[in-house]
Order: C-alpha cells, then sequence, then structure tokens
C-alpha cells in the first residue's frame, strides 16, 4: 500500500507518493508531473487530465475546468456568478440553490455536481497513482486544501473524494503544506527551548495569493498567522488579453471576447508572453496565426509597459503581505527569511514587492511548483501507518472566527464567539447551557469574505427538567477538527442526585452560558481534545461519576455536505462510469485494431504489395474488395458496434489472410535457413577432413566419432537438396513441401551430433617417472615401463578438455 499527498489546484494537480528513499512527484501518463484540472466528454467516455485540455479547443461546451471555485457553494453567490462568466460550458442552479453542470454523455444530457466533477478528477489520479507506483494499491492520501476554504468548501472536497474511493487522513491547508515541506528536512532548527525560527511563504498560485508566517523548532512547527486574496495568474492573464482585444478591435476589427474559442486560445498565448516577459525585459513579440475570421494578428508588449497596467493587481499583493506582517506581531528583523512557492511569483515585479515589505529577498529553496503536494504527500506518511517515518508535530490556524446562537430568551444575548480568527487548531471547546428542554444551535462564520457564513445547525433532543422542575446543566462540545471543519461533536446531561443540589441550578436563562465562559481561566475554557469523536449523536449513553450521571444526548445536525443517501447514489454512479470508461476503452481498441488490420492488408494485397505473389489473382482481388467493404462499414453503420462485433470480423479476417501471411513468412525466411543449414554441412566436412590429415587437436577423439559426423552430415546434405528440388517446382501460391521448422529440426540434429564430439575435453598431462630405479627411489625400471605403456594406453582413449580445441558450429 501507498500513501500519496494531493496538491489540488485551480489549473493543474501535483500529486506525490512516500516511498522508502524520500517523497517523489509522480508523472501521468503523459510523462508529465502537472494534470490539468479538466474533465471533458465525448461521446461514450470521459476525457480527464491532460487529454480533457487537449481536446478543450474543439469540445468547448463539453469541457469542464476551473470547477474548484464552485464546490460547497450557491448558485446565487456573487462569487460563482463572477466565476461563471469566465467559463464557456453551461452551469445551472439545482434544488436547494446548489450548481449543477450539463453536459452530454452517453449521447444524452447530464447533469452533474461539481463534487462528481471533482470525484472523476481524483479518479484519474488515483489511476495515475497506481500506475506510477508499479500497481500499488493507493487508498490513504492527504490533500491540500487553500487555507481561505469554508467548512462548506471543505465538507465538498470530502465528499468527492469519498465518491472517488480515496480515504482522506487530513485536508491540510496549502500554506501548511508548504512550511512543512520546508521544515521537515532541515537539520539547523533551533531546539523546543530556544526561540522559534520565522519563516514566511508568500504562495500566488492561478487563482489565488496566499501568505503566511509559521514558527518552527526542532521536530514541530506552528502556524503564526495567514492572509489570502484572490488574485493569481489568471488575473494577469485577463488583464493582457484585454489589453490585445482592445488593441486588436481598432487594427484588425475583430473582438475575441465575442468568440469563446478565441478568447480562450488568446488566453493561452497571453500566458506563453508573460513567462517570457519574466526572464526579458526587452520589447517582446506577439503573433497568433488564423487566430479570428482567419486573421493574422501580431503586436508587442515590453515588461514595463504590464507592470503599468497591473499596478492595482501588484498593490494588492503587496497590502496582503503588509497584513500578513502586522497580524504576526513579528519585527522585520523576526523573518528569518522569505520563501516563495507559485507559478506567479515568478513575476519580478511580485519578488520585489516582497523585497519592499520583507526587507529580503525572495528565497526559492523550494520546488514552486510541486512543494504544496510533496508537504502533504509527507504529512500522509506522518499519519499512516503503512509508513515509517520520523514524526514531526504540526499546528494549524483558523481561518476565520466561528461564532454560535442558541434558542433562548429573545431579551437575553443569545450569541458567543467561541473560536477567534487564527487560533489555534484542531480545537474543542466545552460551553455549558441550563435548559429544561429541546433547544437548537446555530453556527456560523463572524467575518468572512463570503455572503453566507452559515455553518449549521444542531438540535440537541431529550432534555428535561429535573425532579424539580428545574433546568439541568448541559455540556456541549464544539470542534474544529484536524480537517477544518467545525461540529458540534457531543452534548451532555449532567443530573445530580441529591434534589436539594439540583434546585441549586439557575433557572432558564440563556445567558448563564456566556456568564459561565467569562468566569472560567482560558485553561478551563480552551480544551485541547485529541480524542476520537463519537457524532452519530444515535440514542442516550449514561455514565455515573462521584453521585453524578452524566446522559449523552441525541443530535440531530442539519450542515453542508451530501446526505448518505445521495453520497452512496453518487458512488454508485461513479463506480458505473468507472465501468463504462473500461468498456469504452475495450470498445475503441477493438475498433482501432480492426480498421489498423483493413488498411495494413489491403496495402500489402495490391498488385505490387509483399502478399500479392503468395495468393491466386481471383483470391487477392476477393480479399481487396472485402477489405474496402469493411472499411466503408466502419465509417457508416459500423462505427458504433459493440467490441464483440469488431473482435468477430477481425478474426473472420485473420482467418483468411493469416494463411498468406504464413506462407510469405515461410518463402522468405527459407533461403536464409536453407543456407545456414548448408553451412553447418560445410563445417562438419571441415572436420572430418581434419582429422583425416591427423591434425594434432582431434588426436584424443576415435574414429567411430568421425563415422557418426560424417553420416550424419551426408543424410543432411541429402535432406538439403531434396528439399531444394521440392521448392523449385513449388508455386508460391500454394504452402511450401519443407517448413522452416523442418530446416531448423535438420540443423539442429547435424549441430548436435558435431557439438557433442568436440566437446570432450583432452587428458590433463602427467609428469615423466623419477631416472633412479633403486629401492629408495621408489620404482625400479620395469615397473616404470609398465606404467609408461599404461599411461600411454590410457591416453589414446582419454578425450581432450572441452575448452581445448573445440569447435562449435551451432
Amino acid at each position: 500500500m501507498s500513501v500519496i499527498g494531493i496538491d489540488l489546484g485551480n489549473e493543474s494537480c501535483y500529486v506525490a507518493a512516500a516511498k522508502a528513499g524520500g517523497i517523489e512527484t509522480l508523472a501521468n501518463d503523459y510523462s508529465l508531473r502537472a494534470t490539468p484540472s479538466c474533465v471533458a466528454f465525448a461521446g461514450k467516455k470521459r476525457i480527464l487530465g491532460v487529454a480533457a485540455k487537449n481536446q478543450m479547443v474543439t469540445n468547448l461546451k463539453n469541457t469542464i475546468f476551473g470547477f474548484k471555485r464552485l464546490l460547497g457553494r450557491k448558485f446565487n453567490d456573487p462569487h460563482v456568478q463572477n466565476e461563471l462568466k469566465k467559463l464557456p460550458f453551461r452551469v445551472e442552479s439545482l434544488q436547494n440553490n446548489s450548481i449543477g453542470i450539463r453536459v452530454n454523455y452517453l449521447d444524452k444530457e447530464h447533469v452533474f455536481t461539481p463534487e462528481q466533477i471533482l470525484a472523476m478528477l481524483f479518479t484519474k489520479l488515483k489511476e495515475t497513482s497506481t500506475s506510477a507506483l508499479g500497481g500499488a494499491q493507493v487508498n490513504d492520501c492527504v490533500i491540500a486544501v487553500p487555507w481561505y476554504f469554508t467548512n462548506a468548501e471543505r465538507k465538498a472536497l470530502l465528499d468527492a473524494a469519498a465518491i472517488a474511493g480515496l480515504n482522506v487522513l487530513r485536508l491540510l491547508n496549502e500554506t501548511t503544506a508548504t512550511a512543512l515541506s520546508y521544515g521537515f528536512y532541515k537539520q539547523d532548527l533551533p531546539v523546543p527551548e530556544e526561540k522559534s525560527r520565522y519563516v514566511a511563504f508568500v504562495d500566488c498560485g492561478h487563482a489565488s495569493l496566499q501568505v503566511s508566517i509559521c514558527a518552527f523548532n526542532k521536530g514541530k512547527l506552528r502556524m503564526v498567522t495567514s492572509a489570502c486574496e484572490q488574485i493569481g495568474g489568471r488575473d494577469f492573464d485577463e488583464i493582457l488579453a484585454n489589453h490585445f482585444s482592445e488593441e486588436f478591435i481598432s487594427k484588425y476589427k475583430i473582438d475575441p471576447r465575442t468568440n469563446a474559442r478565441a478568447y480562450l486560445r488568446l488566453l493561452a498565448e497571453v500566458e506563453k508572453l508573460k513567462k517570457q516577459m519574466s526572464a526579458n525585459s526587452t520589447l517582446l513579440p506577439f503573433n497568433i496565426e488564423c487566430f479570428m475570421n482567419d486573421i493574422d494578428v501580431s503586436s508587442k508588449l515590453q515588461r514595463s509597459s504590464f507592470e503599468d497596467m497591473s499596478g492595482h493587481l501588484f498593490k494588492r499583493i503587496e497590502e496582503t503581505m503588509r497584513k500578513c506582517l502586522k497580524d504576526s506581531k513579528l519585527q522585520l528583523d523576526d523573518i528569518h527569511s522569505v520563501e516563495i512557492v507559485g507559478g506567479s511569483t515568478r513575476i519580478p515585479a511580485i519578488k520585489s514587492s516582497i523585497e519592499k515589505v520583507f526587507g529580503k529577498q525572495a528565497s526559492t529553496t523550494l520546488n514552486q511548483d510541486e512543494a504544496v503536494s510533496r508537504g502533504a504527500a509527507l504529512q500522509c506518511a506522518i499519519m499512516s501507518p503503512a509508513v515509517r517515518v520520523r514524526d514531526f508535530k504540526v499546528q494549524d490556524i483558523q481561518n476565520y472566527p466561528v461564532h454560535v446562537s442558541w434558542d433562548g430568551d429573545p431579551n437575553m444575548e443569545n450569541r458567543m464567539e467561541v473560536f477567534p480568527a487564527l487560533h489555534a487548531a484542531p480545537f474543542s471547546r466545552m460551553l455549558t447551557l441550563f435548559r429544561r428542554e429541546a433547544f437548537a444551535m446555530e453556527i456560523y462564520y463572524g467575518d468572512a469574505p463570503y455572503p453566507d457564513h452559515y455553518i449549521g445547525r444542531w438540535v440537541i433532543r431529550d432534555i428535561k427538567p429535573n425532579s424539580a422542575g428545574e433546568s439541568q446543566e448541559v455540556k456541549v462540545k464544539i470542534r474544529i477538527n484536524q480537517n477544518g471543519i467545525i461540529s458540534i461533536t457531543s452534548a451532555t446531561l449532567t443530573e445530580k442526585k441529591d434534589p436539594s443540589e439540583a434546585s441549586e441550578a439557575s433557572p432558564d436563562n440563556s445567558a448563564e452560558a456566556q456568564q459561565e465562559q467569562k468566569q472560567q481561566s482560558p485553561q478551563n475554557q480552551e480544551e485541547m481534545d485529541v480524542t476520537p469523536e463519537d457524532n452519530s449523536g444515535e440514542g442516550k449513553k449514561e455514565k455515573k461519576k462521584s453521585g453524578i450521571k452524566i446522559v449523552e444526548l441525541p443530535i440531530d445536525v442539519q450542515t453542508h455536505g451530501f446526505s448518505s443517501t445521495d453520497l452512496s447514489n453518487y458512488v454508485h454512479q461513479e463506480s458505473n462510469m468507472i465501468s463504462n470508461d473500461v468498456d469504452e476503452k475495450e470498445r475503441v481498441d477493438a475498433r482501432n485494431a480492426l480498421e489498423e488490420f483493413v488498411y495494413e492488408m489491403r496495402d500489402k494485397l495490391q498488385e505490387d504489395g509483399p502478399l500479392s505473389a503468395y495468393v491466386m489473382a481471383n483470391e487477392r482481388e476477393s480479399l481487396v474488395s472485402q477489405l474496402n467493404n469493411l472499411e466503408n462499414w466502419l465509417y457508416e453503420e459500423g462505427e458504433d458496434c459493440p467490441k464483440d462485433v469488431y473482435r468477430n470480423k477481425l478474426t473472420g479476417l485473420r482467418g483468411s489472410i493469416d494463411p498468406i501471411k504464413g506462407r510469405c513468412a515461410e518463402y522468405e525466411a527459407q533461403p536464409g535457413a536453407l543456407n545456414e543449414l548448408g553451412h553447418a554441412v560445410q563445417l562438419a566436412h571441415k572436420v572430418i577432413n581434419e582429422y583425416r590429415s591427423g591434425d594434432a587437436k582431434y588426436d584424443h577423439l576415435l574414429e567411430t566419432d568421425m563415422l557418426n559426423i560424417s553420416e550424419t552430415a551426408e543424410k543432411t546434405l541429402k535432406w538439403l537438396e531434396d528439399a531444394r528440388a521440392k521448392l523449385v517446382v513449388t508455386p508460391k501460391t500454394k504452402d511450401p513441401p519443407v517448413k522452416i521448422l523442418d530446416i531448423q529440426h535438420e540443423y539442429q540434429t547435424l549441430t548436435t551430433c558435431v557439438n557433442s564430439v568436440l566437446s570432450r575435453p583432452k587428458p590433463k598431462p602427467q609428469a615423466p617417472p623419477p631416472d633412479n630405479g633403486t629401492a629408495e627411489g621408489g620404482q625400479n625400471h620395469e615397473q616404470q615401463q609398465q606404467n609408461h605403456e599404461s599411461s600411454d594406453d590410457k591416453q589414446s582413449h582419454q578425450p581432450k578438455h572441452a575448452n581445448e580445441d573445440t569447435m562449435d558450429i551451432d
């Protein structure tokens, strides 16, 4: 099992995986590390990632992109309406004012939610990761999200991951992922007892700017503050596109903004120009051929002019960095360095703004494109039991202030702030209220740049007065979990056994909750909770503790996200679409295989084709006619048939043409095979002749061995002559009487016979006997003579060593 980190960008995605050697950014099926955030529909198939972006211009209405900024939003949201002006596909309002994207799929009109579209992209990323990791199973992941994402957007992203079958261990803020990617490998961080090292991070991507400051110590990081602004590379592209559009109106009388395809192409070209200006300050040419109405357009632009046009954007970027620095309450000397990530930070004016605000040059220690995905993969490795990695503590912060309100006396203050902005997360806070009946609590953002601040409504049930008819103590836990999602995780009722103690409880006054919070010390008021939560809210659970009975109260929840029924339906739909993608790919592959075979065989069966000599003229004409008819069928009624139809037709064609191809292969390969066999016969005769002439290297061989080689060679030679005679009188339109396998068999028989004889080893030479014949010498003269004769006799029958003078003709 492998763990991955996903950087979900507005324009493209990056996936990194934790491996034994460290963190590696994975390449997709196009050998690219960046996978475009695009999903397209064409006929019966879905097109995902790089392929979807490549066909965007020709399939504009059914290519979905930029959907990240639609997650968890309402259709009438002003931010959504502003986004829709930039998107060419069809978007409509669904029930509950949610967003629906209408496309043509499977030759029908379908409406998908942005969460479903994102799930399709996740399916592609999961498939790509599995392939890049050699088929290893990918389930656990950490997904990086913008720091400014709200409760609704985070829940929508989790729903999309669930539809795609991903187990999300954590939603990690992009700012935190960048900091983790920086700090995890640093070996010179101060120890926990020393002053932290403060590092600023500026992340300007395709659609947003995020500036953060993080405190580092050895083995841990703590996010101090963050600030964001909805400015990115696309805003600079739009400024350039509008500039050239105005110029083209006056110069060529065409307005690209009136043509979606032309404007999309213009955006792609000005993005290239923007990148060139980042590296070059001279006047650069700008040309597009056949741009609109078959008109070629051209212009020029210099970096200084671009910076003048974008001055208001650079000012907002500078203000965002100053706000982040102010919120951190740090001095410039406290900032150790400023790290930049995101493609748009390559713009020189942004680097100049960084130096102006922080008094330091921007550092490029991190990979500007892959830092977020690598940080997410690191966090996944830390959390997953499948990977062993040293621990690194991460403390994040809450983006917006969180308020809670509850039912009660309208004359009383029934609301309060439970989490201020930039509060530590994950975190829990316990509220105490005195109630005698069920009541509802609502949670919402106090100050967020969104028109809808609503988070959810929780109805706490089964509350009843005590035996004296008075209110009872209800404790409600509100939690920001590690995903940045806010919810009420539990509610308990405290029942005291002693009626006299129960009578001391305050009357039903909701202001008591606020009063108790004020009286508590910060340590008691802000209680960190890292224990597993049970938010099912079903039934009551009772605990008895020191004379007090604690009853867990059921909670009815109304918050963001799909219901379990809707989520199950979407999972089923995605599963069906995945199966359909597999079937469609097999169908297209079968059709392409048939089409390729038709074209190839028709060319080879022409009069001057390589197969024409191996088939009768009338049979050749019939096959060519059959192939022509099949080609016409493929582009008419056979355009959209099941895969089995194509496979059956291909099998039928092969049954007619494969024998011709086999015949051609036999006749073309036989001359070389026969020559090789003849050469083997010549080598065998050479061995025999050298043996007869008394060559010393064959002294260890016997006459019977040579007779065996001679008989085998003569037999093979006779077979070779007969085979050549048969082939001469056989026309090529008939199957050859001698097959390649027969020739190979004869060749193998001969070479095996020769090699088995020549591979016998020579005997090792023996040392000469001593000259003296005395008893002290060990042997007399007569014994030495007998041993010498015996040795000669053995040598005449012992073969030589296999590595000496051996001929191998195989």
